[in-house]
């Protein structure tokens, strides 16, 4: 049930393919990963956080072509400001094209590329995008060490990306773009001010 960075990744593809779930390291705590397109694991992972399906899950991605390959127009404004703020712990909501199992419904995903180097590769090894919504229940503290993630996933098709015991602190800063002005719908990591500059000047 857990898996470490340097081994295949067949194993973990299988698993996403069939709607399982991963427990992921990001910079701060671990999140729940499924594939954004797969119905099953989407709907695992808001069991698991016990939380209403129709809540968009957040979004990481490995690299810019992983985001437009989710329906997210390339040539865009709003998609080049935020490549400015990238990797890092800045999550921007961003129109996409389609239906998206991981939108809830909604015509916006929440995607940030992660400064965390090993789930960068991670990501670019099994080739797609993947959720990354706070590992615990909702309302419950997030979930910094792997053995806690392996108990909150004990008897669901699921495994746990063992990346140590994580630091903790602040998750992502969440932004959006509505009639053109930029709006701080979560102060993260990253200062509500900072995230102006990096997005706006």
């Amino acid at each position: 049930m857990t898996w470490r960075f340097g081994s295949p990744v067949a194993p973990l593809r299988a698993l996403l393919d069939r709607g399982g779930v991963l427990a992921i390291p990001t910079e701060s705590s671990y999140g729940l990963a499924a594939d954004p397109r797969n119905p099953e694991g989407i709907a695992l992972v808001y069991r698991l956080k016990g939380r209403d399906a129709g809540k968009a899950l957040p979004l990481v991605a490995a690299d810019l072509d992983q985001i437009v390959a989710l329906g997210v127009d390339p040539a865009g404004p709003e998609l080049a400001l935020a490549a400015r703020a990238w990797p890092g712990p800045l999550t921007v909501v961003l129109p996409v094209a389609g239906e998206l199992p991981a939108a809830g419904g909604g015509a916006t995903i929440a995607v940030r590329i992660p400064a965390h180097a090993g789930l960068r590769g991670l990501l670019a090894e099994l080739g797609r995008p993947l959720t990354a919504t706070s590992a615990n229940r909702s309302g419950e503290q997030p979930v910094l060490d792997p053995d806690a993630a392996a108990r909150l996933l004990a008897g669901e098709d699921a495994e746990v990306v063992d990346g140590g015991r994580l630091s903790g602190g602040p998750p992502s800063t969440i932004v959006r773009w509505r009639g053109g002005r930029l709006e701080v719908l979560r102060e993260g990591a990253v200062a509500a001010v900072e995230a102006r500059r990096l997005l706006t000047e």
